[in-house]
């Protein structure tokens, strides 16, 4: 997506974080919400003019993440391109290093303090029928969300609402996340039937800032058929119809 961002932007600076890749891309979120955080403060204070972050998959619940823990940070616009920012309830291939292929089980791996502080998707990985659990032992998604309320959840609140725009890609055939309504912030209920954003409870209750971005008319929903979770960085259609028009 670099190419088509030069090409739409010429004279843009972009930069690509290089951090935690392949394997290391399994380590606790919060150890990459605080190695990404130091990049971005990094980047952010030498442009004040403000700048824009596009979050790729799992990359989405860490600029969540980062986003709420920095104070006086400048993103202007937060563009999450098909990331589980509900979580995660399923168990493709690609999680390859989660013991039980069943996604029914997995919460007996995921929800426990070994697993928090060792392994990403478990930081995220929301199971509709164990919701008890999740929000006892998942010590990242339910803080973000303000499900579990903390010293900081004011704070954290505030600094996600310094954004300007909030961009939501994702669509029905991406084969990876689970439920793909995860990519705008719906979710399953304990029947697994799909609950969008303006009904989920963390919306309604407006815990980390979501309701008010909506009522300034700051969320954009793009839904996008026929691409898989490998295509999103490359597929064309994807960058001029959900991306361009947000890096003015």
């Amino acid at each position: 997506m670099l190419p088509e961002t030069l090409q739409a932007h010429p004279g843009t600076k972009v930069t690509v974080i290089d951090l935690f890749n392949h394997r290391d891309s399994t380590k606790p979120l919060w150890l990459q919400v605080q190695g990404f955080g130091k990049v971005i403060q990094r980047i952010t204070r030498k442009s004040p003019e403000g700048v824009h972050l596009l979050c790729f998959s799992q990359g989405g619940p860490i600029c969540r993440g980062v986003l709420s823990v920095l104070p006086n940070h400048n993103v202007h616009t937060f563009i999450a391109l098909s990331s589980p920012l509900a979580g995660q309830y399923g168990a493709p291939k690609y999680y390859k290093y989660i013991p039980s292929p069943a996604r029914g089980s997995v919460h007996l791996f995921c929800y426990n303090r070994i697993a928090q502080n060792q392994v990403s998707v478990c930081n995220y990985w929301n199971d509709p029928h164990q919701q008890f659990r999740y929000l006892k032992h998942n010590n990242y998604l339910p803080l973000l969300n303000g499900e579990k309320v903390h010293s900081r959840t004011a704070a954290w609140r505030n600094n996600f609402l310094r954004i300007r725009k909030l961009v939501l890609i994702g669509g029905p055939d991406d084969e990876i996340i689970t439920p793909w309504q995860s990519s705008q912030f719906g979710f399953y209920n304990s029947q697994e039937a799909i609950i969008d954003m303006r009904q989920q409870t963390f919306y309604t209750q407006d815990s980390f800032g979501l309701k008010t971005l909506d009522a300034r008319g700051d969320i954009i929903e793009c839904i996008q058929s026929g691409v898989k979770h490998s295509e999103w960085q490359s597929n064309l259609r994807v960058f001029n119809r959900c991306i361009r028009k947000w890096l003015d």
